[in-house]
């Protein structure tokens, strides 16, 4: 078997819109297409042993053991694969369980599709299934324990922390998008201007000045304790002579730790003695030059979390600790400790396993006592200096058993410090008495402090404390979102798209949209290029300033690795017509309609899908969605159109020369065509489509007629507004028509247009792409044919596997097919096409360039213009 591809599909997707991560990998089974699981011997009991836990897989059975069941009357080892992802995934922690396997239209090569929840970890998954697949097909052995392992390592390497993780979660409860912004923990809740960020547990509301003095612990314990705050006294050292003075001043026992440390790093508790004291000093020296240095106070470790000036959890921190058995060692103890299903790798369980290091060996020591010492019945043995959950402590919830004042007192502190976010280390007694008459000091505020020993505290009651960080980021009230226009289709989505943006900027707000020719913010081009993708989306939605989105979604970006949205709110499919077929497994148009589909499906409950009623598979769209739909339409006397208007529905029609929205039998007229500059005075038709596509969207969305008439009115086409999208240029003798038109649906659009023109001359440049079928080459060149009196024909781009006398040869045939004594002549590069073709041009000629690179054609065409007015100027 061979791995032919394996991609990653972040969001909504052809495979399942509510099911946005999946990884889809091209599967060719080679040989093994002709054995199925039932004709491998032993395949069954081999899977079986290796994956008893497999009992659960249901498969379309819906019973238990139901996959089993499928291996035994024989299935394909692509449906093995996915199952064998799926269930490595869930036993190295990651448990998740949706599938798909389809066979393409070429015999023995599959798409096998599964669910994820860590990206990197779902890609290793795809290749590892195939190895393990192999291994049971042929009997061999093969390490699961070891690659599960390996995911585990890579889970840790680029999960979100636990924090971090539950803040997304909550959002997630919400209703609030995300995206994660890089590969560490900096991630944006919301959309465009409604965005908000934090990583870990610092958050955009977070004063820099207040995580300065958090992180100064000499500057946190004196603006406590001049706020009458009870902390521990002590003092700076930098060297032994430092230390010595501390020391003479405060007494043993001691604590030292880094000024700037974090996490218990470098810590030493406890400390009794000069000699200790002086490694203490030293150990602390490796993460921080300031050492502080204070009297060891007695109690128990608390941590108080307080955000937004409020308390909402407490926990008792209990460092690793063993209890002795009087017959096991203490490595014994460690290990029989670590075999709780709640300690894992990392952060993978509510509690962290216990490794073996020097803090560990220092205790130890201290005690007289090494790995092998076996401690007496009953004796706990403290393996960790900090009660750090991810060093091995543990934590009790005590949130219910604070004093009041000790409430008042923590939440007092956190207004002190300035912090949004606050971490408050105590050592006390206890928290059910007042500090000031339990002796109780506070240790340390910590900016950006760890949520998983309140989110899964190994005693008492979980506390879910990312709500609160919502609850601030996003008071009742404020939106996450920004509204969300999508445009997909075959022809005519750059043209909605730019007239869409047009009229939700004429309306006052900040827009930003994508198109097939750049990203675009207020009509400042900030990338260049085909940015119909995901990641352009994104792009967009990542803006601090775009309070509107309107985003040309391309088939393309679907495919490879979904939309970059979760939802919109109104979709428009301008049409679905031939184009790219036999590329990406999409063979006819019932497979791209598959794929355009995605958009319209992502629009929310009570959004809007706007359609084109005259095309066969945009209704068929309609069918299934469970959204609000909308149709336009160029035939108001259209059958769908007419039962719509009967049943009191909205549709947006082509009457009587005018754009028109129709409410039941009611006609609201927006604007009359021939006032509409991108209609060509009337004569583009493909062009008055896209125009009622874009006002439909518009009036649904909310916008006044009077304004989307005025913005229809004050799009005006030209190069810079509308590249490539019949853009005329008027030379003194001639004329030049730039477009993109690249596919047949386009040439007759084109067509229709040009029927309308008067001219001695009509001249075409047109070119073939190679990945396109014979057919549509041939149907392109045919239309050609019949439209133009000369054509020349250019290629020398876009070849994509075909030879350059190939393609010319096709649209030779599809020429000679038209039935007209159609002339042409043959010019490689398309520059000196243009040019040849406005140098020879007489008077009355009108020139088309169908032209696939328009900045490039658009630049030629406007040089000789420039020429042509300045000599004029002359």
């Amino acid at each position: 078997m061979k791995i032919l591809k394996v991609q990653a599909l972040r969001g909504p997707n052809i495979w399942s819109v509510q099911r946005k991560k999946l990884i889809q990998m091209r599967l060719d089974l080679e040989e093994m297409e002709q054995f199925p699981t039932n004709k491998i011997d032993g395949f069954r009991e081999r899977l079986e042993a290796m994956f008893p836990t497999m009992i659960d897989h249901r498969c379309s059975e819906g019973v238990q053991g139901g996959f089993f069941m499928r291996i035994e009357r024989g299935t394909w080892m692509g449906h093995v694969i996915e199952h064998i992802a799926l269930e490595i995934q869930t036993l190295a922690g990651m448990e998740t369980g949706f599938g798909r396997t389809r066979e393409t239209k070429t015999p023995g090569i599959y798409n096998v599709v599964f669910s994820y929840t860590e990206e990197n970890v779902g890609m290793f998954a795809a290749e590892s299934a195939v190895n393990i697949a192999n291994a049971l097909i042929k009997g061999t052995n093969f390490d699961l324990e070891a690659e599960i392992q390996k995911m585990r390592e890579i889970r840790e390497r680029v999960r979100l922390g636990p924090s971090t993780g539950s803040i997304v979660e909550e959002a997630v409860a919400r209703d609030i998008p995300w995206i994660r912004l890089g590969t560490n923990s900096l991630v944006q809740l919301g959309y465009g201007i409604n965005q908000m960020r934090f990583q870990a547990t610092i958050t955009c509301k977070t004063s820099n000045i207040a995580v300065s003095i958090a992180c100064n612990k000499e500057e946190t314990k004196r603006m406590l304790d001049n706020a009458s705050i009870p902390v521990a006294s002590g003092g700076i050292c930098v060297d032994e002579a430092d230390l010595e003075a501390t020391i003479k001043k405060i007494g043993y026992p001691i604590v030292l730790k880094p000024l700037d440390g974090n996490h218990g790093k470098g810590a030493s508790i406890n400390v009794t003695n000069w000699k200790d004291a002086v490694a203490g000093l030293e150990y602390a020296q490796k993460y921080s030059r300031r050492i502080i240095v204070e009297k060891f106070i007695t109690g128990f470790d608390f941590r108080v979390l307080i955000i937004d000036n409020k308390l909402v959890a407490a926990a008792k921190r209990v460092p690793a600790n063993v209890l002795g058995n009087g017959t096991d060692s203490i490595q014994q103890l460690i290990d029989t400790i670590n075999l709780d299903p709640r300690r894992g790798y990392g952060h993978e369980n509510v509690l962290t396993q216990i490794d073996v290091d020097r803090d560990t060996l220092d205790l130890l020591q201290k005690l007289e006592y090494n790995l092998d010492s076996i401690p007496k019945k009953g004796e706990t043995v403290y393996l960790k200096s900090t009660a750090n959950l991810s060093t091995g402590g543990t934590s009790v919830d005590v949130t219910d058993m604070m004093h009041p004042e000790n409430v008042f007192l923590c939440e007092r502190i956190s207004r002190v410090i300035g912090l949004d976010i606050c971490g408050v280390d105590i050592m006390a007694e206890n928290l059910t008495q007042p500090l000031k008459e339990n002796g109780g000091c506070i240790l340390e505020v910590n900016a950006a402090p760890g949520f998983r020993m309140h989110l899964a505290p190994s005693e008492g009651l979980p506390r879910n404390v990312a709500s609160p960080v919502i609850d601030m980021l996003y008071p009742l009230g404020k939106p996450s979102r920004i509204p969300i226009i999508a445009v997909t289709g075959t022809n005519g989505k750059t043209t909605t798209t730019r007239l869409l943006a047009h009229i939700v900027k004429n309306n006052g707000f900040k827009v930003g949209f994508t198109t097939s020719d750049g990203i675009y913010i207020q009509n400042h081009m900030l990338e260049k290029g085909d940015t119909t993708g995901p990641m352009s989306a994104e792009y967009i939605l990542k803006d601090p300033t775009v309070e509107f989105a309107v985003l040309e979604t391309a088939r393309g970006g679907i495919l490879r690795s979904g939309l970059g949205f979760s939802r919109c709110d109104i979709a428009v499919v301008t049409n679905i017509q031939e184009d790219h077929l036999g590329l990406n497994d999409i063979h006819t148009l019932d497979d791209l309609a598959r794929v355009k589909s995605t958009v319209a499906k992502s629009v929310k409950k009570d959004g809007w899908a706007i359609l084109n009623a005259e095309d066969e598979q945009c209704v068929k769209i309609g069918e299934d969605l469970r959204c609000n739909v909308a149709f336009f339409s160029m035939d108001e006397e259209n059958p769908l159109i007419k039962r719509l208007s009967k049943e009191g529905k909205i549709v947006c029609v082509y009457e009587n020369g005018f754009i028109t929205v129709k409410k039941g039998e009611w006609k609201i007229r927006i604007e009359r065509a021939t006032h509409v500059p991108l209609t060509m005075g009337g004569k583009a038709k493909f062009m008055i489509a896209n125009v009622l596509a874009a006002t439909l969207a518009a009036y649904l969305w909310g916008f006044k007629t009077e304004d989307i008439s005025l913005s229809l009115q004050t799009f005006i086409p030209s190069a810079a507004q509308t590249p490539g999208r019949m853009n005329i240029f008027e030379f003194k003798k001639f004329k030049v028509l730039i477009d993109f038109a690249h596919n047949a649906s386009g040439y007759l659009g084109v067509e229709d247009f040009l029927l309308s023109v008067v001219a001695n001359k009509k001249i075409g440049i047109i070119a073939g792409v190679g990945d396109r079928r014979d057919e549509d080459i041939k149907e392109c060149a045919k239309i050609a044919g019949r439209m133009f009196d000369h054509i020349i024909i250019r290629q020398e781009k876009h070849l994509r596997g075909r030879t350059e006398e190939e393609i010319i040869n096709l649209i030779l045939e599809g020429i000679s097919e038209s039935g007209r004594n159609v002339t042409h002549e043959i010019i490689p590069k398309e520059v000196e096409a243009i040019k040849h073709a406005i140098n020879s041009a007489e008077e009355g000629t009108f020139i088309t360039a169908l032209s696939d690179v328009v900045t490039n054609a658009i630049e030629i065409v406007q040089e000789y213009l420039d020429k042509e007015n300045e000599q004029g100027l002359i």
